[in-house]
Order: structure tokens, then sequence, then C-alpha cells
């Protein structure tokens, strides 16, 4: 870009190729805030678009500005009286209770000042997004506010108020989509999700998440595979802490693939939660803002090859939020729009020093990636994969393994797949 260069000496938009796409977003997203010491913080969005922007990402992506979701499309999945809840919620006066009426109230989900509003401009942003695809105007659209995967039908959970997710799934079912993938590798289990649409079997969704026995919400069983005429359509592969890069993608590589094939979807959901990360606080895997990007690239993959490329990327969970979030949603913003960015690109100085100011005792990234090693040995069936000697990484392979296998053995019959054969 001609006569234009960032504070580093590098062009905006280097090092990125050109493609197109749709980017939802609206700075009313920065209003979804619980208080100053909840983890998830509205500047892990704001930095997000600080770096894209600052990386030359968005120049001339143009923006959809989302309208707030209206009562009649949260009754989609929510009951009226829990919504009725959330506009007349008020933080109860002294010691937080445990278990609040509808959740609301609770340590997880705090009550902030209008928060029905902030959360149906959320629900607004994933259902643009599902219109945009539906009449035909974008094959990718992303929204990086949404992804709020915990929320059930009568009560906030999670941190999550509403289900975006689940209200444009529910939107897309009336409006001539009836094959719908969904794909959640943020680190919890996509519960919410999940329940909502376990009995229909127009809907698949799979989830890789941290294992049920060591983190909240202590679901998603390799057993969980959905009910009545929808039996197979849940898939849910639990995965051990510590779980680095390499592991971690031959268990996606070993599931996810294979299952959303066999279900010929229209279009594919994800969700991009990212704190599967190494630093992320809040749980126990370890992945590389690297090991994330190979995620994303391959969910755009399984889009284009089984969907027609239609794919809805959204956000979730992630509370690293200067040196994971802004860089690992900005690669999935660059892997919607096809303006993929190399993870040796060095982040701006400008934005480095914006969040310098937000949290001087950070080390802000210097780098778009982690520097980690993304390759991995596919899942080769049953009794596979060789030791290495390294007692800690092969007992960590047999992990991974044995979760992959039971996760097959529940779910690929019902699916018409072999569960043993590495090829299906």
């Amino acid at each position: 870009m001609p006569g234009l260069a960032r504070e580093d000496g590098s062009a905006p938009g280097e090092g990125i190729t050109a493609g197109a796409g749709t980017v939802v977003w609206s700075d009313r997203y920065l209003d979804y805030s619980w208080t100053p010491e909840h983890p998830m913080r509205p500047a892990r969005l704001r930095f997000t678009m600080s770096l894209a922007e600052g990386l030359g990402l968005l120049d001339g992506v143009e923006r959809l500005t989302p309208a707030a979701a209206g009562d009649a499309d949260l009754l989609r999945v929510h009951t009226h009286d829990y919504v009725e809840a959330v506009k007349h919620a008020r933080q109860p006066s002294g010691p937080v209770p445990a278990d609040p009426p509808y959740g609301l109230g609770s340590a997880d989900n705090p009550v902030f000042p209008h928060m029905h509003e902030a959360a149906s401009v959320i629900v607004g942003g994933t259902l643009a997004a599902a219109r945009e695809i539906a009449a035909g105007r974008t094959r990718r659209a992303v929204s990086i506010g949404g992804g709020m995967h915990h929320a059930m039908p009568a009560s906030a959970a999670g941190f999550c108020v509403y289900n975006d997710v689940a209200v444009a799934i529910s939107w897309l079912l009336d409006n001539g989509f009836d094959r719908i993938a969904y794909v959640d590798v943020d680190v919890h289990h996509g519960d919410g999700v999940q329940r909502m649409f376990y009995a229909d079997p127009r809907v698949l969704t799979v989830s890789i998440h941290q294992h049920p026995a060591t983190l909240w919400p202590n679901t998603g069983w390799p057993e969980e595979t959905g009910a009545g005429a929808a039996e197979g359509t849940a898939v849910n592969l639990p995965i051990m802490p510590g779980t680095r890069d390499a592991l971690w993608l031959r268990g996606f590589h070993a599931v996810v693939p294979g299952a959303v094939a066999a279900f010929r979807p229209q279009i594919v959901i994800s969700q991009c939660g990212v704190d599967t990360h190494r630093e992320d606080p809040l749980a126990d895997l370890e992945l590389s803002v690297d090991g994330q990007r190979a995620a994303f690239r391959a969910m755009r993959d399984l889009a284009d090859r089984y969907a027609e490329g239609r794919w809805l990327a959204v956000g979730g969970g992630g509370y690293g939020l200067i040196r994971v979030v802004p860089r690992a949603w900005t690669h999935l913003l660059a892997t919607a729009l096809d303006r993929d960015i190399e993870p040796a690109t060095p982040t701006p100085v400008a934005w480095r020093e914006e969040v310098g100011r937000y949290a001087p005792t950070v080390a802000a990234p210097e780098t778009m990636g982690d520097g980690a090693d993304t390759g991995f040995a596919r899942w080769d069936g049953p009794g596979g994969g060789r030791d290495t000697g390294d007692e800690r990484a092969d007992r960590a392979r047999r992990a991974l393994d044995t979760s992959v296998l039971a996760t097959r053995r529940a779910s690929y019959g019902l699916l018409g797949l072999d569960p043993e054969d590495p090829r299906d």
C-alpha cells in the first residue's frame, strides 16, 4: 500500500494475502463488561481490533454493524421469564450468592448496568453474520464478540447471558438450512449449544475441550452423543490437562473432519475460544497461538470442503487479555478474510505501546506467533503410534489416543463410520 508505513517500518497489509469476507463489529460489544476484577474484560476485544487495524488487516474491509437482537429472536432459545429477569436484574446487596435465581448475580455472572442491552447486541452480531451468509452476500463471516456458548434456556452460566450461537442456529433452521455443523474449540465444553440441540438431528455439535473430570462445566463426555433421532449428532472429545499443539491437533483431525464429512453440512459454525492457550489463567491446556491459528485454518478448510465455503466464526473464552486473545483472534479475522498472517510478522510498535499503557507489567508480544511447531502425527488407529522413549510425551500421546478412540467408538458408528479405521 504505497505511501503508508507502520512505526516498525513495514507497510500496512505487508505479509497478508488479499481476500474477502465479512467482519461483524460494533463498539457496543465493549459494553458487555462485568466487574473490574472479572476475567472476561472488553479490553480483549478492543485490543484485537486495534491489532488487526495496526497490521492493515482490515484495510478495505467493510464492517457490518449489528443491531441488538429483539425479544422474538431471544425467545427462540430462552424462556420468557429468563429474558424478563435479565432485563430487570439487579446485583444483590450483601454476600454474593452461590446459586442465585437464573444464575444472575453470582461471582461468575454478576449483574452489570444495561446487561440485557449489551448481551442483545452480541446476539445481534452473530445473527447478522448468519443472515449475511444465508442471503448469499458473503461466504464467510466472523464476529469476535460472539461465542456465549454456556448460556442456558433459563439461566446465565460461565460468563454467558444469552446464547448467541444457539439463536443464530435456530434462525438458520427456519431460513433454509437443515444440516448445520457446530464445532467448538473453546477449552470448556460447549454445553449450552449442545443442550439446546441435543435432540435435533439437523444440528451436529462437536466439542473438543479439556477433560470434564478436570474442568467446569464437567460435561462433554464421549458418551454424550445426542438423543432420539439425533443420536450420533453430539460428538465430544475430552483432552487431558497439559496437552500441547501436536497432540491437540492430532485429536482434532482424528475426530472432527470425519464427523463433519459424514454429516454433510450446509454451513460450519465455529466457536473459537482461545482459553486453550498455555498462558490462560482459567484452564490447563498448553496450546500456542500458532496452534490456535492452525485450528482456525482447519475449520475454514472444513467449510470449504464440505459446506461450499459457508463459515460463521465467533469468539468465546480467552483470558490472556494482552498476550493471547488479540493475536489469536486477529489470526481468526485473517483466516476468515483469506488474508492469512504469518506468525513471524512483527506486532506494530504503536500497538505494543497501547497495551503497555493498559498493562505496564505485562510484556507485549513482539510477533504474531509463539514460535511453535504445529506439525503433528496423524492418528493411525487403535494401537497406533510409537513410543519415543520420552516417558512424559509417550504417556500424553497414549492418553490422547485413548480419548480419541473412546469418542470415535461412542459416535462414529452412529454416523455410519468405522470407529477404528483412521481413513474415516
